[in-house]
Parts: C-alpha cells; structure tokens; sequence
C-alpha cells in the first residue's frame, strides 16, 4: 500500500555495514556497530547490532500504535510495556529475521488487552512492513 502524504522522514547513514558506524540526521542516534561473536564477529564492546535498532524501533512504534488504538477504543490501560527481540538467522536464501513481541499490559482484562494488542498490530507501520514477510509473533500478558 502506497503512503499518500508524507509526514515525516528519517535519514540516517552507515558506514562500514555491521563493523562500522551509524548514524542518524541529527546525530542523536549515533552508534558503534560490530558483528556479535555468536555470528562469528568481533563482537566488540560498547557495540549494538542493526537488529538491536530494529528492536528498539519496532517495540516504541508498536507501543505507540497499540496505546493509540486503546484510546479510540477507549480502553486505557494502567501501564503497556512492548518487550521486543529481533532473531537474525539462516534461512533458504542466506540470512532472515524473526520477531517476537511480549506486550505486558496492566488495568485491562485479558480479553481487552488482546483487543488493543491486536489492533495496534494492525495499525503499526512497522507489522505492516513486516507482514508476510517474516515470522511476527504477538504474545499478550496481563499484570
């Protein structure tokens, strides 16, 4: 589906690929990146990975997209946590990625926090970009 208005654009750039620097336009994001050992890496300290970015990028957006729907809804939890882990890994064609979201909600029922949750899945930019395209699992838990 193509966006019809464009309202806001993030740059960044990198250099060097996963034992390199990224960067984004500000410069608030800016960090050291090294191939961690477990993938035959240096795995450098004081280093991230591209699926740590990707991580912390998909848990604020889908965090963000699921507090939005529980207010259309008008189902506000008391607390919404979006815990994220990215898996890189070898698939058919060399390398792929897994996502597996943990959403610990607080001050709903079960049945509702699973409506939120689904919805914001639903609504998140980042689960459409994703869709079809990698394995996404949604785990909902209620405090």
């Amino acid at each position: 589906m193509a966006v019809t208005k464009v309202l806001h654009t993030a740059r960044a750039t990198s250099h060097g690929g996963r034992n390199g620097h990224t960067r984004n336009g500000d410069g608030l994001v800016s960090v050291d990146l090294s191939v961690p050992k477990d993938m035959g890496g240096p795995g450098k300290p004081n280093t991230t990975t591209p699926e740590d970015l990707f991580a912390a990028g998909y848990a604020a957006c889908l965090g963000g997209a699921i507090d939005y729907m529980a207010t259309q809804m008008k189902l506000k939890p008391r607390s919404l946590e979006v815990r994220t882990a990215v898996g890189i890994g070898t698939d058919a064609t060399g390398f792929g990625l897994q996502v597996d979201h943990e959403i610990v909600v607080e001050g709903l029922s079960q049945a509702d926090a699973e409506k939120i949750v689904q919805a914001g899945h639903t609504f998140c930019p980042y689960s459409k970009a994703t869709r079809g395209n990698i394995d996404v699992t949604v785990k909902t838990v209620v405090k």
